[in-house]
């Protein structure tokens, strides 16, 4: 494992422990020869589907792919990298829990939507205005019709109960 900051190929490992429910293991690390410190994950590499892409093409899965477009979706959001992570995580173990050899890209996109919904409304906004290439406007506000409905009863339901006068 090479450092990230000076390439040098000796560190040393400070702390290991497992996350996503034991499917990873987090390591923390220190270069032996600039001192800075680094974080690397292992994983056990699994075999992935064939991603059937709209227009029929078949690609290998990349999870770097789904990590690029979550990042994007929650750029200036209240989001850790580890709950990127773990979202990651459980969409691969969704698609390899599918037992399918190939997978049509939007069962992705769409799952990738569901999470991201739950995560933070907003990047799910972003990330759905992109995934789903809306035509003009009202397809946009279809989308969003939903989610305002959602908040308003929310809003409803913690406001507190109107006493007549």
């Amino acid at each position: 494992m090479r450092c990230p900051f000076c390439q040098d190929a000796e560190n040393k490992v400070i702390d290991s422990r497992e996350s996503h429910e034991g499917s990873v293991i987090r390591r923390r690390r220190e270069c032996l020869a600039c001192k800075r410190r680094f974080t690397t994950y292992e994983r056990v590499e699994e075999l992935h589907p064939l991603i059937v892409k709209k227009d029929g093409r078949r690609e290998v899965f990349d999870r770097e792919k789904i990590v690029s477009g979550l990042k994007k979706a929650c750029e200036k959001r209240p989001v850790s990298a580890d709950q990127l992570e773990e979202t990651v995580v459980a969409i691969e173990r969704q698609l390899q829990g599918m037992g399918e050899k190939e997978v049509p890209s939007s069962v992705i996109g769409e799952e990738v939507m569901r999470r991201l919904r739950q995560l933070d409304e907003v990047a799910y906004v972003r990330f759905a205005s992109v995934y789903r290439s809306f035509r003009d406007i009202a397809e946009f506000m279809d989308e969003l019709k939903p989610l305002l409905e959602s908040e308003e009863r929310e809003r409803k339901a913690k406001a507190p109960p109107e006493t007549g006068g």
